[in-house]
């Protein structure tokens, strides 16, 4: 018999019009369609109410698919981030540093560390403070509960902190920001007056000038009874990227052959770049330059060794000026001319001193905001300095230098990393004058990688402390008038050498952050605000276009002032990266007449089947094996963590003290948490160099 289905009573339970329907089917697998009323046969019918189980069984299988594999993605992910981890904290894998480099710079990083753990367990009390309710840093009285509100041994601890915090801790840094902004407000006091002095040039259009022709305009090359002997010095060590260029700016110099001798100082210890060296050398010395190559078979010193062997060279002495080029300079073919007659009728002058131009400033951001900086040291600080005190310090490349001047002084000195300091403050002790020429400029390069750029500025602000403890006592003894001591000592090495990277460490880096967990400390807003944006405005001026970056550059300041403030300590206490030199990375970058200048002497060179007549075949051999292109390989910039989430803390840490009044202070604790661990996961696993 069929199974029925009786619906009559179920169906007499609700009165409605219709005729009701009994479905009697002999095939058990079935289903049942309710009709409500005569129309309802003719409505659609719901899709998911004919599903049957198998349907229902692959959705699930599908749903269930989808969730192993987004655990599956959740696991690998984690599995990755416990290797990275692995690496970097155990084996120290990704982190270019050398055995004895792991206790430079310990002493720091011992306290940043301390200061990370110390500010994570203060957090952790103002957070669970706050979803208890305890809502005492919205009241700035900061009231403390009486004991008979206090539930809790934690309660009892959170209000132990806030006692001991508003008693011991917020007085200490209260007092240290007084002390920071007090340097802050002198440092600013002392840009202001540069870049007053600045205006003043410009109003009233000083600049050194040349009286009269110093050249006779009839003077045949050769006879040059009026150009003095000139020799011209390019150092250099393993710059493969620019050694050509260089070369090529270097021999094209418009002045007479027989009055002028380059010298390549070659400390690179690769053969094969050696090799090329000596072949550019030979190439230019056949085409009647008047070069020769050195290498150094024991390379001390340095920069300094390098100069200072070269200069012991007999033939020196035959030679009235010398002009320094580093590696990436190219001057352009008038340099001497608008250097060397300055030193005409003014026996005093010792140095003259071009600008720097930069064909790469616009390559990324890093690029930009170190144009910036330099921009306003060549605009601002040395033709002030120069054109009102006679003394700046020598930049170490694409200056003229008369030689007398030199060997008075001392000579180059190999005591420490900045010799163009060190025999800029000696020469300046000596009686000598300087001269800076702001519309002299000489094509170069800036670091296009923050690796690179971290290391040039480690040296640049460890090496002028390093030599302050040497130079301190000849200062102090020195005939030289009481004002000029002065200069040196308070304002040349201490508050732009010393000072600039000490409150800019302390005020911005320690002092801002800690003010989110001490709220007694506030700095106020024209510290924060108002002061640091004008002297950013102060320092972009002289590099107009780069407006737009402002708030980069005020947060890159801030962040770099770690390393510099690292440096200055190694510099000041004579640690062991006091004295480490590490060649600046340069990427070869041409300006656009540099490369007509190249297309030119190619088309010129393919005429010329014999380039290498003095060269044998097997050394021409080898010449065209290492001149072969390489493959091209990408340059990869590498993000350093650590610095961007030091400019995000500062950000946040800015944001909150505008806003405090706004009750925020919360939200602010957890984006500094953060950005707290990530600070604290880099400091573990990378040390700064």
């Amino acid at each position: 018999m069929a199974a029925g289905l009786d619906f009559s009573d179920w169906w007499g339970k609700d009165t409605r019009k219709g005729t009701p329907v009994v479905v009697k089917m002999e095939n058990p697998n079935y289903s049942v369609v309710e009709i409500d009323d005569p129309d309802a046969a003719f409505r659609p019918v719901e899709k998911s109410r004919g599903k049957n189980a198998k349907q229902v069984t692959w959705v699930l299988l599908l749903k269930a698919h989808r969730a192993v594999g987004c655990v599956t993605w959740i696991a690998t992910l984690f599995w990755a981030l416990l290797g990275t981890v692995k690496k970097r904290l155990i084996f120290r894998q990704d982190v270019a540093m050398a055995s004895e480099k792991l206790g430079k710079g310990k002493l720091l990083f011992t306290v940043i560390k301390a200061f990370l753990v110390t500010s994570l367990t203060i957090l952790g009390f103002e957070i669970i403070a706050y979803f208890y309710g305890w809502h005492y840093l919205q009241n700035p009285s900061l009231h403390i509960p009486r004991t008979s509100d206090i539930q809790g041994l934690f309660h009892l601890v959170y209000v132990t902190w806030l006692w001991f915090r508003a008693d011991y801790i917020a007085p200490l840094i209260k007092a240290l920001s007084k002390f920071c902004v007090a340097l802050f407000l002198i440092q600013s006091a002392d840009r202001l007056i540069l870049c007053l002095g600045c205006f003043w040039i410009k109003y009233k259009k000083i600049k050194p000038r040349i009286d009269g022709d110093p050249f006779d305009s009839n003077d045949v090359e050769g006879s040059g009874h009026e150009y003095p002997m000139v020799l011209v010095q390019i150092p250099m060590c393993n710059e493969r990227e620019v050694y050509e260029q260089s070369i090529s700016a270097v021999c094209q110099l418009d002045w007479p052959k027989d009055r002028l001798l380059i010298q390549v100082l070659d400390d690179s210890n690769d053969e094969s770049i050696r090799c090329l060296i000596k072949a550019e050398v030979a190439t230019w010395n056949q085409r009647g330059v008047n070069i020769i190559y050195r290498h150094r078979l024991e390379r001390t010193g340095y920069k300094a060794g390098n100069l200072k062997s070269a200069m012991s060279c007999d033939y020196v002495k035959a030679y009235e000026f010398v002009a320094i080029f580093d590696a990436d300079f190219q001057p352009n073919p008038d340099f001497l001319k608008q250097t060397v007659p300055h030193f005409k009728g003014n026996p005093e002058l010792g140095l003259v001193q071009a600008r720097w131009s930069f064909v790469n400033k616009d390559e990324n951001l890093l690029t930009r905001l170190q144009n910036i900086n330099l921009c306003f040291h060549f605009e601002v600080e040395q033709q002030v300095n120069g054109v009102f005190l006679n003394f700046f310090g020598f930049n170490g490349t694409a200056g003229v230098w008369r030689i007398k001047a030199l060997e008075e002084s001392g000579g180059w000195l190999e005591r420490t990393t900045v010799e163009d300091m060190d025999i800029a403050v000696r020469a300046h002790l000596n009686g000598w004058k300087f001269i800076f020429l702001n519309d002299v400029k000489v094509l170069c390069e800036v670091p296009e990688s923050y690796e690179a750029y971290r290391k040039q500025q480690h040296r640049w602000h460890s090496g002028p402390m390093h030599l302050f403890r040497l130079c301190l006592p000849a200062i102090i003894t020195s005939k030289i008038a009481i004002w000029k001591k002065a200069n040196l000592i308070l304002l040349f090495f201490l508050l732009r050498k010393l000072i600039l990277p000490f409150y800019s460490f302390t005020l911005f880096c320690i002092i801002l952050p800690l003010t989110m967990f001490v709220p007694e400390a506030e700095l106020p807003i024209w510290i924060i605000c108002y002061v640091p944006v004008f002297m950013s405005f102060l320092n972009i001026l002289p590099a107009p276009k780069s407006f737009p970056f402002i708030v980069p550059y005020l947060l890159f300041e801030n962040t770099m002032s770690v390393t510099k403030f690292n440096a200055m300590v190694s510099g000041l206490f004579k640690l062991g990266s006091s004295y480490e030199w590490v060649v600046t990375k340069k990427a070869g970058r041409s300006s656009e007449s540099d490369l007509l200048a190249a297309a030119e002497r190619e088309s010129k060179m393919k005429n010329q089947p014999q380039i290498q007549k003095g060269a044998s075949e097997s050394e021409l051999a080898e010449l065209n094996q290492l001149e072969t292109d390489p493959a091209p390989v990408k340059r990869v910039n590498k993000i350093y963590r650590k610095e961007l989430t030091l400019a995000f803390l500062l950000l946040t840490a800015s944001v909150r003290s505008l806003l405090a009044a706004q009750g925020v202070h919360f939200y602010f604790l957890l984006f500094q948490g953060v950005t707290f661990l990530l600070v604290g996961l880099d400091l573990i696993g990378e040390q700064m160099s």
